[in-house]
């Protein structure tokens, strides 16, 4: 058995989709012996997870799967190796620095939580 990484792709689509478009880029660990099997098992989890829901204005929200547009082969792990890289250009740079540090508090939070349990 190997050890791919997939990049599961799906758009989201609120109501009539009469907005910014929105896509969420998932990297996923698939386990398969050969690189057809993964990708395989990656189009089987995109299609399997995508999803609809209701939100509060009763509007349609959508995960709607489009492919797989990339999949590597991990050949080997490493302490600290690279695995995904995004550029983000968010309209508030405090803000999103904000937010990354709250959500990497909270994260601590739990995980010291976890210890003393």
């Amino acid at each position: 058995m190997y050890w791919y990484v997939a990049k599961i792709v799906y758009q989201i689509i609120c109501g009539t989709g009469d907005h910014l478009p929105q896509f969420d880029e998932q990297l996923r660990l698939i386990s398969a012996t050969s690189k057809a099997e993964a990708w395989k098992k990656a189009v089987q989890i995109g299609e399997q997870e995508q999803y609809a829901f209701r939100n509060q204005r009763e509007e349609l929200v959508e995960w709607r799967y489009i492919n797989v547009p990339e999949l590597h082969t991990l050949d080997e792990l490493k302490d600290g190796m690279e695995i995904y890289s995004r550029v983000e250009e968010p309209d508030n740079a405090n803000s999103y620095v904000a937010l990354l540090q709250m959500k990497a508090a909270q994260l601590q939070t739990q995980k010291m939580f976890e210890l003393n349990v």
